[in-house]
């Protein structure tokens, strides 16, 4: 059931095949429809997501507007580390936007497996530092970018993205209205064109 996460774990550290059993342990499987949350704001989270297959969105309401702050798709770690670190409640909500699995780790089977097998503190180091660089990316992108260029260097990372997302929520994450982002694709279809 675990192969994906066992196939990517892998990639990351080396690891026996006795020390890839642990997933079947210490993780579970959790099958969202489309809409379904994974967390919401108010609540603790105390877990950590692996995305084997389908899409997330992750996004904050301020003054009672949606706010998308990122798209995840397979093969991405998602959770709210202020919440899971600080044990507080989250503003965050994971939301699928497609039928979605998730393997999920509690943050106690979490701190059980670090002191089972070392090897996987040493992948959670890296899983964080991959999501921090993500945050990061995402957060010059929006400070210096041009949302064409941000708009290129999404269809650039995830080509699929209009098959699988409703383009509200790529203009939202992008930083634009649903009008704007439509002049952009033109413009760029323009080009290409030409």
């Amino acid at each position: 059931m675990f192969n994906r996460l066992k196939k990517y774990c892998s990639t990351i550290v080396q690891l026996t095949d006795s020390e890839l059993k642990l997933i079947d342990t210490y993780f579970e499987a959790k099958e969202l429809k489309k809409k379904d949350f994974l967390l919401q704001d108010g609540k603790v989270c105390n877990f950590i997501g692996f995305i084997a297959n389908g899409t997330i969105r992750h996004f904050h309401i301020k003054d009672g507007i949606e706010k998308t702050c990122d798209i995840s798709f397979e093969n991405s770690w998602v959770t709210d580390f202020k919440s899971f670190t600080h044990n507080t409640s989250c503003i965050m909500n994971l939301q699928a936007m497609t039928d979605t699995t998730v393997f999920i780790i509690k943050k106690e089977n979490l701190y059980t497996l670090y002191n089972e097998c070392n090897k996987y503190e040493t992948f959670g180091r890296l899983m964080a530092e991959e999501v921090a660089q993500r945050a990061t990316e995402i957060a010059m992108s929006l400070s210096s970018d041009k949302p064409e260029e941000r708009f290129q260097n999404l269809l650039k990372k995830q080509p699929d993205l209009f098959q699988r997302i409703p383009q509200k929520y790529i203009a939202n994450f992008l930083g634009v209205s649903p009008e704007s982002l439509s002049r952009i694709q033109k413009r760029i279809h323009t080009k290409i064109k030409s």
